[in-house]
């Protein structure tokens, strides 16, 4: 009986230790798993033969697809959201293989043809044969980036613009008011120096006043507009160009379209400079369509479409550059002007386009009034 206490006694205590280290793993896994499981980071853990091995919450969401279809699967399998982007993730591999560590950016484009940017770290072997990667949504990041450039390439052509406009337009004038006296005195062999001279003064004025716009922006009223109205206007306008350029205009009008609160002449000009440009594309003629409706999300979207050469994928995100453009005698600052007109109107504009096939723009101008209270009298 002694003897089988003294056992007894022994082993209670080893048996303890056994259970207490077996749940001190325990707690050690839950509590890395709630790590795992819990980071706002999307986290994808995989094999060296690229296999997913698993996945965490923020990771599925990412990607759009349950863990229990993605383990198990290649990471470049054409099975969710990375298809067509093996090449990409192979470069990375191997770049990672090479360092021990990897970090790259990915980017999708959505069916409306909306950007998203992704940036990936990856961590070699970080426990067995077994690798790491955290991925995230950089999309607002980049596109808060971009803003700030572009917002600092305005700030300088405005001191630009504002320290030349004036001393440029006080020589334009004389020079438009002495060709005015001549005109009376102009042979007919040399009218057509006379019309070339004043259109040429023309398009230099019509610089200078963009230069403007863009060195000191405009006092705008806004105000509750039909937006159907503001757009038939603006073809209206352009009929006669579109005649000579044998340019016919489709039209889509929504009557049920809600009041949009704007500054409609801000917002005809951009409609002018957009369906212009759309005219001046199509040298051969062709049709230009134009359609106006209501989004799910409380926009109204306005898509120009024209059926000229397209512009290469490498050149779109260039246009709304200042002096940057794709005609022979353009500037660029109409459709930069156009761009800072829609932001103003806490709106923006998207471009699609597929070289010999044409080119559409996609204007997208809130509905709700609260999104305008610094502008609400």
């Amino acid at each position: 009986m002694k003897e089988q206490f003294n056992q007894e006694h022994t082993f209670l205590p080893i048996q303890n230790k056994e259970q207490t280290k077996k749940t001190d793993i325990q707690e050690s896994e839950q509590k890395y798993r709630r790590i795992f499981e819990d980071s706002i980071d999307g986290l994808l853990l995989w094999d060296y033969e690229h296999y997913i091995v698993d996945i965490n919450t923020a990771g599925e969401k990412m990607i759009g697809l349950p863990k229990r279809i993605l383990i198990g699967k290649l990471i470049y399998d054409p099975y969710s959201v990375l298809e067509g982007k093996k090449q990409e993730i192979l470069e990375h591999i191997d770049t990672l293989l090479h360092n021990g560590q990897a970090t790259s950016t990915m980017i999708f484009e959505k069916e409306d043809g909306k950007k998203r940017y992704f940036e990936y770290s990856s961590k070699l072997d970080i426990v067995g044969g077994v690798n790491l990667t955290v991925f995230k949504d950089i999309t607002e990041k980049v596109m808060m980036q971009e803003q700030l450039r572009k917002s600092d390439t305005l700030n300088v052509i405005g001191e630009l613009a504002a320290g030349i406009a004036h001393e440029i337009r006080n020589p334009m004038t004389a020079l438009k008011g002495f060709i005015q006296l001549l005109e009376s005195s102009i042979t007919r062999e040399h009218s057509m120096y006379y019309q070339v001279i004043t259109s040429e003064l023309q398009r230099i004025d019509s610089i200078i006043n963009e230069f403007l716009i863009l060195a000191k922006p405009q006092a705008i009223r806004f105000q509750e507009k039909d937006i159907n109205q503001i757009m038939k206007e603006t073809v209206d306008l352009l009929n006669a160009q579109a005649v000579l350029y044998n340019v016919q205009f489709i039209t889509e009008y929504d009557d049920g379209l809600p009041l949009v609160f704007c500054e409609p002449n801000q917002l005809k000009k951009v409609f002018i400079n957009l369906i212009k440009n759309a005219i001046e594309v199509m040298p051969g003629g062709g049709n230009i369509t134009i359609s106006l409706k209501k989004m799910q999300n409380q926009y109204i979207q306005i898509i120009i479409q024209d059926e000229g050469l397209g512009i290469p994928e490498d050149k779109i995100k260039k246009l709304g550059e200042p002096f940057y453009t794709t005609k022979d005698r353009g500037t660029g600052l109409g459709l930069m002007v156009s761009y800072r007109i829609i932001d103003e109107h806490k709106g923006t504009i998207q471009i699609e386009s597929e070289e010999g096939k044409g080119t559409i723009f996609y204007i997208n101008l809130p509905i709700n009034l609260e999104m305008f209270d610094d502008k609400v009298e």
